[in-house]
């Protein structure tokens, strides 16, 4: 489904990923491992569309990708939940999900956010509520919703358990459990290497925006990801 080659991108002079290349089929499950400042970020701005690549390619069911941007990259069936979650705080969760849901016909959000709700049934019992008043761990929450609502085919989700409780952790990993079950392929960051190597088939460590192993998830060395 997914096919990066070569990806090079950054900040002006800075370069963040260089000459990065995966390839990934629906349902399947990536982790991106590596310290801070290793181009973890930066390669998941660049799928998203909310960084150019200078040279290289990211095709999508085939079709080359590089020029489009975020909102239709959105469209197109990719998904963020974005490190520091980034929600609307003077929005209602529900005005959040909805936000979320806005690439889609309108006769599709009942249904999203149904399963939305099913997956985390305490955006539903918070559904009025500012999503700024939120626990930091219902706000994880509610940054998955809000990327579900668009009908992703590819989540990329990054920093999952920054700054929450290990119960909440366990419930957004079991949410993209979930997801993956009904084929939605993921690509993962979380500080968390061991939770996240655990949990995806597939790894690729960065080291200064260079990838420096990949393979199986199991067999990364941990000399690497530690």
């Amino acid at each position: 489904m997914l096919q990066v080659t070569d990806l090079v991108c950054g900040y002006g002079d800075i370069i963040a990923v260089h000459g990065i290349s995966l390839s990934l089929a629906q349902g399947q499950t990536m982790a991106l491992v590596g310290p801070n400042g290793a181009g973890k970020t930066s390669f998941l701005m660049a799928l998203a569309g909310h960084m150019q690549p200078q040279s290289g390619q990211i095709t999508l069911d085939g079709r080359n990708i590089n020029n489009l941007g975020a909102a239709q990259r959105c469209e197109e069936g990719i998904g963020l939940v974005p490190e520091g979650r980034r929600i609307f705080p003077d929005l209602s969760v529900m005005e959040n999900l909805i936000v979320g849901g806005y690439s889609r016909p309108q006769r599709d959000q009942s249904s999203s956010l149904d399963r939305v709700f099913d997956i985390f049934p305490r955006l539903h019992d918070r559904q009025k509520q500012l999503a700024g008043s939120l626990s930091g761990g219902e706000q994880q929450m509610l940054a998955f919703g809000r990327a579900m609502m668009s009908r992703p085919r590819l989540m990329l989700v990054d920093e999952l358990s920054l700054g929450l409780m290990p119960s909440v952790v366990d419930e957004c990993y079991a949410a993209l459990e979930k997801l993956v079950a009904a084929g939605i392929a993921v690509i993962l960051v979380d500080q968390n290497s061991d939770a996240a190597l655990a949990f995806c088939s597939s790894a690729i460590i960065l080291e200064s925006g260079h990838m420096s192993w990949s393979g199986i998830a199991n067999d990364a060395p941990e000399s690497l990801t530690h």
